[in-house]
């Protein structure tokens, strides 16, 4: 019955249909950054945000007698520290690396890691002297996908944005070797398996009426290649294919292969919904 009512609809086949605008280049914002640390935190944590290493080796770090709090070595794992706290590590002071937060408008041909001898060009390379933090992609986009990207230090947020469970909106523009049909269209709203899992989109519709090629995908599995994937299934080619939008994030105003560092309205806002 639903099915029948879908055919009965334009190309829209959704309320909520993604929007679709060309971009506009504009100036970088300047530079903002936020702590938020107000609350006692973890020493692993702590020594993790400072850049030295993960959490699970800092624990090994604190176990090996290597970390002093105020002068005194720490052993137990549960300690915690705040902003007053000296923290040392092999005799030198380390501090908390302020959370810094770039979004990027990812340009094809570049890889979206932190490090590969493989690749010619990583997205780290892009905003190298960006900040002295040691900043990571968040999520990732393959090498021929661009779009929105965002980078940060900021792993409690990391995980609120990759984790499946978060189920994170992505809208993506797809340009295929060939016109969509309809019925293909209502294949892709049905669900399509991949590898015996059924993928199902949130929203689907063409952006433009007279280009049936291009399309506007919203989903929020975050599965390697999943949209490119789905579009194979039903054999067609993704010619090119740009998300555009981001966990509330968008690439308005930022050329391709630009930069900039969020603002603290965006920054809140973000967390806000990544949070609540």
């Amino acid at each position: 019955m639903e099915r029948e009512k879908n055919r009965g609809k334009k190309q829209s086949f959704s309320k909520n249909k993604p929007s679709f605008k060309k971009e506009k280049s504009g100036k970088e914002d300047s530079k903002q950054k936020t702590s938020n640390w107000d609350e006692p935190i973890r020493l692993n944590k702590f020594i993790a945000n400072s850049g030295i290493c993960s959490r699970r080796d800092a624990d090994e770090l604190i176990k090996s007698c290597e970390v002093s709090v105020n002068g005194k070595v720490v052993q137990e794992l549960g300690t915690k520290v705040t902003p007053n706290d000296e923290i040392t590590y092999k005799g030198k002071k380390i501090s908390r690396e302020q959370k810094v937060y770039i979004l990027m408008n990812k340009p094809k041909d570049v890889v979206t890691t932190v490090r590969d001898k493989h690749a010619e060009r990583t997205v780290i390379e892009l905003i190298e002297n960006a900040c002295p933090e040691r900043v990571y992609p968040v999520g990732r986009l393959d090498k021929n996908t661009t779009g929105v990207l965002l980078l940060t230090n900021d792993g409690d947020l990391t995980k609120q944005l990759t984790h499946p469970s978060y189920k994170k909106k992505k809208i993506y523009h797809v340009q295929l070797d060939k016109n969509l049909t309809k019925a293909d269209m209502l294949k892709v709203i049905d669900g399509v398996q991949l590898e015996e899992e059924l993928i199902q989109v949130d929203a689907i519709s063409y952006v433009e009426e007279k280009d049936k090629s291009q399309i506007g995908i919203e989903i929020h599995s975050g599965q390697n290649r999943i949209v490119r994937r789905i579009f194979e299934s039903l054999e067609y080619k993704v010619r090119k294919l740009d998300r555009v939008y981001f966990a509330g994030l968008t690439k308005k105003n930022l050329p391709r292969g630009k930069w900039r560092f969020l603002t603290a309205q965006e920054i809140s806002i973000l967390k806000r919904k990544s949070f609540k």
